[in-house]
């Protein structure tokens, strides 16, 4: 399978080449074999004419024309390099261009018959190729009649070779390939280079998806081109690092849910079998009971909400708009958190001048991200401070902060702040009652309304969270 494709690619290309050039050889011979054909053709016709011209213009005795006829003959068969005949009305030969006519007015030639009907099919140009019946081979054919007065008195006939105009395109056919030798192995070396740069990423490609097959995703496409191909590298790039990071926060998915839910099941097991065994006296039973009981309600909560994330998450997810008013469901959140917020003395600011904005919006999910963050700034707000609200409505949308005062948050913990499983605390028993998921959550369901979200915080003074729906 290496190289298959290069293979492939690279002889199809040569193959294409190499036919083509093949299809325009067979056309350009097929042409030439014609025009040489039609010119050789001509050229004895043209001989033929001359002599049957002279014929009928001369005014000698039979022997003093058939003297001069062959001188003639043998001057025009030397220059077109052709052999030439005189024949009655018969088609018997009586002049021939020969030496040995020349010597003794007889060859070997003479008294020889050429059909009627063929010389006439000659002349007429129906037939230019053959034997005639003198010649081993086919030959190139031409004729014209000697006619006086309306009277055929007999032909001038010759005939050539055909061995010089295969012995021309032979050569030209050399001469073709010879010159074609340079531009077609430059070609092919361009072909080999082009196609072995198109088919380098593709295999490097191959490489790296049967690595991430094997659950390594450190391979990365080097992009060398601004093309189709380098774009589809940059792509395969893209979508290795997504992969990478969704391995990874698989990887901690399942880290979190353990390290999570390993610790209440720890607890809640070890109650169990104190009380099963004895170990934990009776009037404490009750008590340890409901510290399992406790762990319990945290599992479902953990759950419940791995459940809403994976709802929110899913493809086939669909968002139920109604309109409703963000004031009114914004102060029916922050009184339902009342106790929370009067024990840990919170100052709450800007609640009582929020307009009365209109949301188009899933009512249940904008409840639940605005509790999320309430929650949030509650939990983090320092003993005695504030936590301010602000609504409002302009251009970009509808938009809604939630600022608390206290330790605020680490330059370094910004970017991560909406990571799902991302504490603060790296101590995981500082807050049994988070998973990390209530940002992640809010930033997924303003996400999937076609918001923005964002956090800004200045430590030991204040952390703001904002959020921006479409109108």
């Amino acid at each position: 399978m290496k190289h298959g494709i290069f293979k492939k690619y690279f002889f199809g290309l040569a193959f294409i080449v190499l036919a083509s050039l093949g299809i325009m050889l067979l056309l350009l011979f097929i042409t030439y074999n014609n025009n040489l054909s039609k010119e050789k053709q001509n050229e004895l016709r043209g001989a033929c004419k001359s002599v049957s011209d002279f014929l009928i213009d001369s005014d000698d005795d039979e022997l003093e024309k058939y003297r001069a006829t062959h001188f003639i003959m043998e001057n025009i068969s030397d220059m077109v390099n052709c052999d030439m005949y005189v024949t009655d009305k018969n088609g018997k030969i009586i002049v021939c261009a020969c030496e040995e006519y020349e010597q003794n007015s007889t060859c070997e030639h003479t008294g020889k018959e050429i059909a009627v009907k063929q010389l006439k099919n000659i002349c007429s140009g129906k037939e230019i190729f053959g034997t005639v019946g003198m010649y081993s081979a086919p030959r190139y054919l031409a004729a014209d009649a000697v006619e006086v007065d309306g009277e055929i008195k007999g032909y001038v006939f010759t005939s050539s070779a055909s061995d010089s105009v295969r012995g021309l395109l032979k050569n030209s056919l050399k001469i073709y390939v010879l010159c074609s030798i340079l531009p077609l192995s430059m070609m092919f070396l361009a072909m080999y280079i082009m196609t072995y740069r198109i088919n380098k990423p593709l295999k490097l490609m191959s490489e790296a998806a049967q690595a991430m097959a094997k659950g390594d995703f450190s391979k990365r496409i080097p992009v060398t081109s601004d093309d189709e191909i380098g774009e589809l590298a940059a792509s395969f790039n893209k979508m290795t690092n997504s992969l990478s990071r969704l391995e990874e926060t698989r990887k901690s998915f399942i880290a979190n849910v353990s390290h999570e839910m390993r610790t209440p099941m720890t607890t809640i097991g070890g109650f169990i079998d104190g009380i099963i065994d004895g170990t934990i006296e009776p009037e404490k039973q009750n008590y340890y009971l409901g510290i399992a009981s406790d762990e319990v309600k945290r599992l479902s909560r953990m759950i419940q909400s791995m459940l809403n994330l994976s709802r929110l998450e899913s493809s086939e997810f669909v968002l139920k708009k109604e309109k409703f008013d963000l004031r009114e469901q914004i102060l029916n959140i922050v009184i339902g958190q009342e106790q929370r917020i009067e024990e840990k003395k919170i100052e709450i600011r800007g609640l009582d001048s929020l307009p009365s904005v209109t949301a188009n919006a899933d009512k249940d999910l904008i409840y639940q991200a605005v509790y999320n963050l309430l929650d949030n700034a509650i939990k983090f707000v320092n003993e005695g401070g504030y936590i301010a609200f602000d609504l409002g409505v302009d251009a970009a949308g509808i938009t809604f902060a939630i600022t608390n005062s206290g330790v605020g948050i680490p330059r370094t913990d910004l970017s991560y702040i909406f990571d799902r499983f991302y504490k603060l605390d790296k101590s995981r028993a500082a807050n049994k009652n988070s998973m990390g998921l209530g940002l992640y959550i809010v930033k997924t369901i303003i996400k999937n309304h076609g918001g923005t979200i964002s956090v800004q915080s200045k430590e030991n003074e204040f952390t703001r969270f904002k959020f921006v729906l479409p109108i």
